[in-house]
């Protein structure tokens, strides 16, 4: 049994308008699927692996989570929902049901969504994670199956211009530089110990 990458990391949002605008028109990712009913929707960004996937949910009563620094410390609701990794065939998501059930992890499903199988279960840390098995492909996006259907999504997959500035003031290379995080003395540690290089076409001279 091997996970071969991340299916999908999904979030929750208020808007799925301005949220398929930005993942889509400004990050440039491809909307490929999503489902809509009675008040909610699911839909799915893909990355250029064409596995990957970025995923949302609009719901009623969703709220924006506040903003929050990466790996600032907070005790305020946050807008991840859970994690979904591929597996690559039916036995496979069974033989994990099977090994956390064993292990006393409580385990929902095999679900059948209509495009592929999951199962749900938590982490020790109660994080909600999702095991998924792909049966079906896609031969045209975005494939969406929605009771309320969004202007934005009829205006296909690809990223759509004109709904972002253009950039007029692009950063020059000599200002292509990092300041110093945290990390820095973690890199000499790695270098020291002879366990960590630097690729052959970075410069470490270029962190400020």
């Amino acid at each position: 049994m091997t996970f071969s990458c991340i299916n999908h990391l999904a979030f929750i949002t208020d808007d799925m308008t301005k949220t398929v605008r930005f993942y889509r028109d400004l990050l440039g990712m491809e909307l490929t699927a999503g489902i809509g009913h009675d008040g909610y929707r699911h839909y799915f960004f893909q990355m250029s692996d064409e596995a990957s996937h970025v995923a949302f949910f609009e719901y009623d009563g969703a709220v924006p989570m506040k903003s929050k620094f990466p790996g600032d410390r907070t005790s305020e609701p946050v807008g991840f929902d859970h994690v979904s990794f591929t597996l690559g065939s039916k036995e496979e998501l069974f033989t994990l049901k099977d090994r956390l059930e064993a292990a006393g992890f409580d385990v929902h499903g095999a679900v059948d969504h209509g495009l592929f199988w999951s199962i749900y279960f938590f982490d020790p840390n109660n994080i909600a994670l999702e095991a998924t098995w792909e049966y079906m492909e896609l031969l045209e996006t975005p494939a969406i199956e929605d009771d309320d259907p969004l202007d934005i999504a009829a205006e296909g997959s690809s990223p759509q211009p004109g709904h972002w500035p253009d950039v007029t003031n692009p950063t020059p290379a000599n200002g292509m530089v990092a300041h110093t995080g945290n990390g820095k003395p973690m890199r000499d540690s790695f270098l020291e110990r002879g366990i960590a290089r630097f690729k052959d076409d970075i410069d470490p001279n270029t962190s400020a």
